[in-house]
């Protein structure tokens, strides 16, 4: 492949600079931060180690019920037993009791609100038969969806050996549940849920960043001996909204303030920035057999790249296509790539399209073609003769 750095046209296109990002030095055992509204991954650390998730494997039985719902499987107001089995759990629970019958959006909250594995486990039941089966299907789910390092074998992360998620696995969770499921999303902002009245111990949301004035809406707590404290969050701040997914820290405040210093560092050192708009010419590429010599290339969509705040660098861009092209060309082909490289952010490859239709040479167009070959092969053996005879 033919790469050209297209530093005319780029620095012309790219006006800003960017700066080099301060790296987060996390006390995390594991951490994904993500830029959901560029998708930018801006922290990874051991994000793609199965580890114990405890109850932030709540998210995949919630993404299960919604699912469920908006196909009609289930209903919000559809009321579902409690066997003897889900009421044995202990831990985080909604004190429910065999034979209750609950309503599923009573189950959501208790999940989401108050970490209920009792009532994971109701839903579990309710969905597939048994938790068994219902952790089965959601280690299917999960590969469906991309999570290549998620395994369950219950239904709310109770210990048990082999069940695990990577952290990218639970920020892409995270983000399918924002994205997949908005009107549902509010459920995990709510602060307080007080199923009956009779149990005040266990009515707030563990969430720690909720009511900081700092944008976070969700997602969800966890805590084993095994996995540590670990937090799937997620915060809003004007159009800019950040996943992060945290383990492994050694109590409740420290992953209070692990959170909120990624929550901090994320917005304040990165702000998201137009830097180019669509169909202004990035490279321009030769053509074969083309009624016209080359054809311009350009982005398909107006670019918006998140870059560091602070400091100073030129934002390399590099636009790398195969060359010549052959005609026929249709305008919108794509031909190449714009790759765009910051100091410690992975690079962001962006499609680069035709500007123009190029149409296929006549008679004309073929014959000065095969001329400037001819040429060119006169001129290369030429070339090698010289320098045989100077050898």
């Amino acid at each position: 492949m033919l790469r050209l750095l297209a530093a005319p046209f780029v620095a012309l296109t790219l006006t800003t600079s960017a700066a080099q990002a301060q790296a987060f030095d996390t006390r995390a055992t594991a951490a994904f931060v993500m830029d959901q509204t560029t998708g930018t991954v801006l922290l990874d650390k051991n994000a793609d180690e199965p580890l114990p998730p405890a109850s932030m494997s709540k998210l995949m039985t919630t993404y299960m019920a919604f699912e469920a719902i908006a196909e009609g499987r289930l209903s919000v107001d559809e009321e579902l037993p409690v066997s003897q089995h889900c009421f044995e759990y202990t831990g985080s629970t909604m004190f429910l009791n065999v034979n209750d019958r609950v309503r599923v959006e009573d189950l959501l909250r208790g999940i989401i609100v108050l970490s209920g594995n009792d009532a994971s486990c109701v839903i579990a039941e309710g969905l597939g038969g048994s938790e068994t089966t219902f952790a089965q299907q959601m280690t299917v789910r999960a590969r469906e969806m991309g999570m290549m390092n998620s395994t369950f074998a219950n239904s709310n992360g109770w210990p048990a050996v082999g069940h695990r998620m990577s952290m990218r696995d639970i920020g892409i969770l995270s983000n399918r549940l924002i994205t997949d499921y908005p009107t549902f999303y509010p459920l995990f902002a709510e602060e307080r849920f007080d199923y009956d009245g009779e149990h005040p111990a266990n009515v707030r949301n563990r969430n720690p960043l909720l009511g900081l004035g700092i944008g976070a809406d969700g997602l969800k707590t966890g805590h084993t001996e095994e996995a540590g404290y670990g937090l799937a969050g997620s915060a809003k701040q004007g159009d800019r909204r950040i996943i992060f997914v945290i383990t492994g820290l050694d109590s409740a405040q420290a992953r209070a303030e692990e959170s909120q210093r990624i929550v901090n560092w994320a917005f304040r050192q990165f702000s998201q920035r137009d830097l180019a708009e669509a169909d202004t010419m990035i490279a321009e590429a030769e053509v074969w057999m083309g009624e016209q010599p080359s054809v311009g290339l350009a982005l398909a969509e107006d670019l918006s790249l998140l870059v560091p705040n602070t400091g100073a660098s030129d934002i390399a861009a590099e636009a790398v296509f195969d060359a010549p092209i052959a005609a026929p060309i249709t305008a919108g082909d794509r031909l190449g790539e714009l790759v765009i490289r910051l100091d410690n952010l992975p690079e962001t490859r962006l499609p680069l399209v035709a500007m123009s239709d190029v149409p296929e040479g006549g008679f004309n167009t073929r014959l000065r073609t095969a001329a400037d070959v001819l040429v060119a092969r006169i001129m290369a053996d030429d070339t090698a003769t010289t320098d045989a005879v100077a050898e």
